[in-house]
């Protein structure tokens, strides 16, 4: 249990022990590499300590950016055999578009453009800081427009994944309907993970060979896109991860009018126009109240809900009563309970058959998708529920420091003395930080 000031210093230290002389792994052994979405968030954090290491951070990323736009979720800047799959199983070198440095294949969800405008609020709009985010736009912008132009078949304005590790929701029992669709090999996994924290908090063996499987068929296709588009048996037009290039979306429209980048404004305009109005039509339910998954391959709407479901609110993507709607599930609701005995905000739903209260995706809290939760909330001045969700997270953070995920049940938790998955996990670190400075 730490106090306000002690668990600042742990944040910070925690930031320190992972910083790797330019950029920052997720965590000691499990994750020793730097991650799409990790870094953005972990930036946040730095941006409250040493601008510096933040820049370095987002720096660090884009050296593994392909020459198409593409951001892959891993670059591999050091060697390390504690992590399956690593680099020559991934073969990013088959892309004729891969950088020189090794990545993974497959991207994340893109928060560097809203990562890059909190940076500059910390900053307190410092002219230097600016400088620094016009020097490296146009990388960021070719990110976006990768997206548009090679994962919107339909051209609606909705991206798909093609790989459930680029929904940043590894094992969201969602996927399940997914893997009932096709076979995979017997694949011999080398996992490293199950080998250094609880097997039973991690997705399964049954689940990994086909996220193996899909990635031997973008080899097969060598990350051709189109071909991805033709034949992948993934593809899915996600909430979470279209809520975050939206968010993206509007943070590079406000930076790029204080640089002038009036026809890059004016593209990133478009794109989220026609986004909002694809996931209003499309992602959300009026019966689930909240937005949910589509099969693109199936033509079907996948209807469960879960902390993605809550992402569009960050993204100012609901009109004002579905936002009222939406927030029904929270305190007093499905995800808060009745009289509000989990945590908020599982990540998925806790009424399902499918929830697993510890098992990484499909149940526990996650801060990242806290944090988004309650920018959303702010965004829509529903102060309250912003209030008890940012309150859960620093008194679970507070009760066993930066784990990397968390029980969302009360009363599991009257019995527990540590949270799941990996320790002095970094994103844990940096947000819970930007919250304690809100």
């Amino acid at each position: 249990m730490y106090s306000t000031d002690q668990l600042r210093n742990h944040f910070t230290a925690v930031l320190n022990d992972n910083w790797q002389d330019g950029f920052t792994i997720p965590c000691q052994g499990l994750y020793p590499f730097q991650w799409f979405w990790d870094s953005g968030f972990i930036a946040l954090g730095w941006a409250h300590l040493d601008m510096d290491r933040a820049k370095q951070e987002i720096l660090a990323l884009l050296k593994g950016q392909w020459s198409n736009g593409f951001i892959p979720h891993i670059v591999f800047h050091n060697p390390s055999d504690s992590y399956y799959p690593g680099p020559e199983v991934y073969r990013a070198d088959l892309s004729e578009h891969a950088p020189e440095i090794p990545t993974s294949g497959i991207t994340q969800p893109p928060v560097t453009g809203f990562v890059l405008q909190d940076m500059f609020r910390i900053s307190g709009n410092s002219q230097e800081l600016l400088f620094f985010i016009d020097s490296i736009y146009d990388q960021v912008f070719a990110n976006h427009q990768y997206f548009y132009e090679n994962r919107d078949p339909n051209m609606e304005g909705l991206v798909y994944i093609c790989h459930n590790w680029e929904a940043g929701t590894d094992n969201t029992p969602v996927w399940d309907l997914i893997w009932d669709t096709f076979s995979v090999p017997e694949y011999q996994l080398n996992r490293k993970d199950t080998k250094l924290i609880d097997a039973s908090h991690r997705p399964s063996d049954a689940e990994y060979r086909y996220y193996i499987h899909l990635v031997e068929l973008f080899k097969s296709w060598n990350y051709q896109d189109d071909l991805i588009a033709e034949q992948c048996p993934f593809l899915i037009q996600d909430p979470l991860f279209n809520s975050m290039l939206i968010a993206s979306n509007r943070s590079l429209i406000w930076l790029g009018e204080l640089l002038g980048r009036d026809q890059q404004v004016e593209q990133l305009r478009a794109w989220t126009e026609l986004a909002v109005q694809g996931m209003n039509d499309k992602l959300y339910d009026p019966d689930l109240k909240g937005y949910v998954y589509y099969d693109l391959r199936g033509e079907r709407k996948l209807p469960y809900l879960s902390s993605s479901s809550f992402a569009p609110l960050m993204a100012q993507i609901p009109s004002a009563s579905q936002a009222d709607e939406m927030i029904g599930h929270l305190c007093g609701g499905r995800f808060g309970g009745k009289d509000q005995e989990n945590f908020l905000c599982a990540s998925f739903d806790p009424l399902s058959e499918w929830f697993e209260s510890s098992r990484y995706w499909r149940g526990p809290v996650w801060i990242n998708l806290n944090w988004i939760i309650y920018k959303g909330l702010r965004n829509y001045q529903l102060n309250t529920e912003a209030e008890q969700i940012k309150k859960d997270t620093l008194d679970l953070l507070t009760k066993y420091g930066c784990f990397e995920y968390f029980e969302p049940s009360r009363e599991m938790n009257e019995g527990l003395k540590a949270g799941y998955g990996g320790n002095n996990f970094s994103w844990s670190a940096a947000l819970g930080l930007d919250l304690l400075n809100q």
